[in-house]
């Protein structure tokens, strides 16, 4: 019976999981996650909450300019998108100015909805950088904003 080979070490390799971007970012985006999960109404996804918000923001607009938006492909947009409409939260119409396109927008329940999410978001964010100073808050989303490409 042969022996397994053993791994090499960050001893002998020099990689730090726990140092890593990657791994930092996870554990940061767990934690943001499980205070969204325990404070904003109506079991929102991040994700929804994101196509639901820039509606809100920017109105009805077509399903591919919203997913690049909030930086989705199309097969997740549609999927987003066909299920907040499942549920009642999303409308489609035809674009009054091009009939061949569809424009999505938020239903009098997801305007509701929406409202109420933006409010327990704005706690969300607070919740999730309150062991940050002030400027530490600052810096940390001025990079995060730059690794982003903006």
């Amino acid at each position: 019976m042969e022996d397994t080979p053993k791994a090499r070490t960050s001893a002998e390799h020099g990689y730090l999981l726990d140092e890593q971007i990657g791994f930092l970012l996870r554990k940061a985006y767990q934690r943001n996650s499980t205070i969204f999960a325990e404070r904003v109404p109506g079991k929102l996804t991040p994700t929804q909450f994101s196509v639901m918000h820039r509606l809100a923001e920017d109105g009805p607009t077509s399903q591919n300019l919203l997913g690049r938006s909030v930086a989705m492909d199309g097969a997740t947009t549609k999927g987003v998108v066909d299920r907040l409409i499942a549920r009642g939260l999303l409308k489609t119409e035809a674009d009054p100015v091009d009939r061949r396109r569809h424009l999505v927008s938020l239903t009098a329940d997801g305007v509701a909805l929406i409202d109420d999410a933006v409010d327990a978001a704005i706690v969300v964010s607070a919740e999730t950088l309150a062991p940050l100073r002030e400027r530490e808050k600052e810096t940390l989303l001025r990079l995060l904003k730059k690794l982003g490409g903006e």
